[in-house]
């Protein structure tokens, strides 16, 4: 079963897994989608998706 969001039940996408673990807590177990986060943060959803564009271009092994 993959994981889901914690606050609307979306199912979540590896990208949206990765971005939680790296601006919430790397070793979370329960996660945000990206329009989830983006009102966690109060940001733009564009914002996230920048982000998670950043950290793969940076190499972040999260994001592999």
């Amino acid at each position: 079963m993959s994981p889901t969001c914690k606050c609307c039940g979306k199912p979540v996408t590896k990208d949206e897994t990765a971005a939680t673990k790296k601006l919430i807590n790397r070793g979370a177990t329960e996660y945000l989608c990206i329009p989830c986060l983006a009102r966690h943060f109060d940001v733009a959803e564009e914002a996230i998706r920048e982000r998670i564009a950043y950290f793969k271009a940076m190499g972040c092994t999260l994001f592999e």
